[in-house]
């Protein structure tokens, strides 16, 4: 289907997919297996030269998968899309065609804890280095910026504290430096915000979250925009230079707009092996479908909760830019004009203690490590997703110890509000 000439809700249900040839079938089929037949010897050599597209292995393409992929990139406007086993696997997998060793990161310090250790710790394995700047400092990426410098990072709706970044400007230093910004839209999706309509080069997700919506498969996928320069090859060796184990043949010059998904699928998943298991792909395509319907519920619960918590006497602030207290809240409007998302904190009086008692305490609200499920989910970030970084990180990182995500989900707003007043109720009296 032509991506553009349609809405965003009939590319959710449509872009990728037709019906099955041979059977009829309209669901994508869930294509379980490892390994594909050859037409002949030419058609294997010329499938593993990249010579033309077409299924080897699943650990490279896989039918379901692909449709995935197609789908993904259809909602972000990109040109291509790499689908992966996680959200982390993806942000590798992003970094991969940039990245040599001695090359260099400024990433924002509003991030998923996760995040922050990966590139933080993990990364120096293989010599790559992350400068941690802040966030809502556009000015502070660009003083960050060095020669080796390869890939400006940054979460558009930053998990867990809510903060929205300014993508626009910081877009703008990053295409001055002549590099790419990687945007982290897990928490807001594309139906939020879109983040290649500001600037970015590439995003990443975490499918796992709100784009699957029911908390039962996990996965991660890199969007291209196809807007940014890569044919670098002083910059950029991996995708404008020849490639030894392909004949020497050139990314850049050989597929064009299609060079960076090409690489991180021949050479990424080949080589690293982060590959999505098709049943997850294909519960991750009846997520997709229902998203846009998904995420007004989300938003429009949230708003309501975040109303009620910022009244409450046992609340010291909660943190969620639709509020217009938000300082973040002429920002949400630019970026994410639909709604603010649906994750945000809230810091308690009581503190640490508190926040841990009111964790405990509420009965809708599932304690657990995930968001974006449609059923609410609650977590104390500084004693579990964020716990392995120092006080000062998760201050940084707005996951202080006396702060409690919320993932706000699908059910009564009433009944959230409900919860959440007994379990406030509970942590008081300590």
């Amino acid at each position: 289907m032509a991506r553009k000439s349609y809405g965003f809700e009939t590319r959710a249900l449509h872009a990728g997919a037709t019906p099955d040839a041979e059977t009829g079938a309209r669901a994508t089929p869930i294509y379980q297996n490892t390994s594909y037949v050859f037409d002949s010897s030419e058609h294997a050599a010329s499938l593993f030269n990249l010579q033309e597209p077409g299924f080897i292995y699943s650990r490279l393409t896989n039918p379901t998968v692909a449709v995935l992929a197609e789908r993904l990139a259809a909602l972000d406007d990109g040109v291509g899309a790499t689908v992966t086993a996680s959200g982390h696997s993806a942000q590798i997998l992003a970094l991969l065609p940039l990245m040599g060793p001695g090359d260099h990161i400024v990433a924002a310090n509003k991030l998923y804890g996760g995040s922050i250790n990966q590139m933080g710790h993990t990364f120096k394995k293989w010599d790559w280095s992350v400068d941690f700047v802040e966030a809502t400092e556009p000015d502070a990426f660009a003083r960050a910026i060095r020669p080796e410098t390869k890939a400006l990072f940054v979460e558009c709706l930053a998990n867990p504290g809510g903060v929205v970044v300014d993508l626009e400007a910081i877009a703008k230093i990053a295409a001055e430096a002549e590099i790419p910004l990687i945007v982290d839209n897990t928490m807001a999706t594309p139906y939020l915000c879109r983040p290649f309509e500001w600037g970015a080069s590439l995003a990443t997700y975490s499918t796992t979250k709100f784009l699957q919506g029911q908390g039962v498969a996990l996965g991660g996928a890199v969007v291209d925009s196809g807007r940014f320069n890569f044919n670098q090859p002083d910059k950029f060796p991996s995708l404008a230079k020849p490639a030894p184990e392909y004949h020497d043949l050139i990314f850049c010059e050989t597929f064009g707009d299609l060079a960076y998904t090409i690489y991180g699928q021949a050479v990424g998943l080949r080589d690293l092996g982060p590959s999505q298991q098709p049943m997850n792909a294909f519960l991750t395509l009846l997520g997709i479908e229902t998203l846009p319907l998904r995420m007004e519920r989300h938003c429009a619960n949230a708003l309501a909760v975040a109303e009620f918590l910022e009244g409450h006497d046992q609340v010291a602030r909660v943190n969620y830019a639709g509020l217009k207290s938000s300082p973040y809240h002429d920002l949400a409007r630019k970026y994410l004009p639909k709604g603010a998302g649906s994750v945000f904190t809230v810091e308690l009086k009581g503190g640490f203690e508190a926040a841990k008692k009111l964790t405990e305490s509420l009965e809708l609200f599932s304690h657990l490590a995930n968001i974006g499920d449609a059923k609410s989910l609650v977590l104390h970030p500084a004693s579990t997703t964020h716990n392995q970084l120092s006080p000062e990180q998760q201050t940084a990182a707005g996951a202080g110890p006396e702060l409690v995500r919320l993932s706000v989900g699908l059910e009564t707003a009433a009944d959230l509000i409900e919860d959440l007043d007994r379990g406030l109720a509970k942590a008081a009296k300590l």
